[in-house]
C-alpha cells in the first residue's frame, strides 16, 4: 500500500462556529450531512453509509475549533481527519480548514468529496 498524502482544504462559510461546531461535532449534525447515520460509543463515532459502517476514534476536540478523528483502518499510522473553524483576521470571515490523508491516486477524488461534502454542510445550513 502506498503512503498516503496529507491535504488540507479551506472553505469560508458565512456563519458562527456556535452554529457550524455541532454538525461536525454530534451524531444528529455529522447525520444531517457527512453521512446516513451516526452513533456514539465512548470515544468513538460509528459513521453508516448505505449499510456500511465505519468506525472514527475522536482523538481531540475543542468546542467552536476543532474535532480531529482517526479512522479505524488508519490506527496506529499517523493519519487523521481534523476539521478546524478559524475566523479570518483581516474579513472576519469563518474557515473551515478539512485535513484528510488519501493514496496518490485517488488525491483528486478525495478533494472533490470534500467538495461535495461541504457544499453539502452548506445547503443544511442554507447558506452558500
Amino acid at each position: 500500500m502506498a503512503a498516503k498524502e496529507k491535504f488540507e482544504l479551506e472553505f469560508i462559510i458565512k456563519t458562527s462556529a456556535k452554529i457550524i461546531y455541532p454538525r461536525l461535532s454530534t451524531p444528529d449534525g455529522l447525520a444531517e450531512w457527512f453521512c446516513d447515520d451516526v452513533r456514539i460509543q465512548n470515544d468513538t463515532f460509528i459513521f453508516n453509509w448505505d449499510g456500511a459502517e465505519e468506525e472514527a476514534k475522536i482523538l481531540s476536540k475543542k468546542t467552536d475549533q476543532h474535532i480531529k478523528l482517526q479512522w479505524e483502518d488508519d490506527y496506529d499510522t499517523d493519519y487523521y481527519l481534523e476539521i478546524k473553524l478559524q475566523v479570518v483576521p483581516m474579513t472576519g470571515e469563518l474557515a473551515l480548514t478539512v485535513t484528510d490523508f488519501a493514496e496518490p491516486d485517488e488525491l483528486e477524488e478525495a478533494q472533490e468529496l470534500w467538495e461535495q461534502q461541504i457544499s453539502d454542510l452548506k445547503k443544511n445550513l442554507g447558506i452558500k
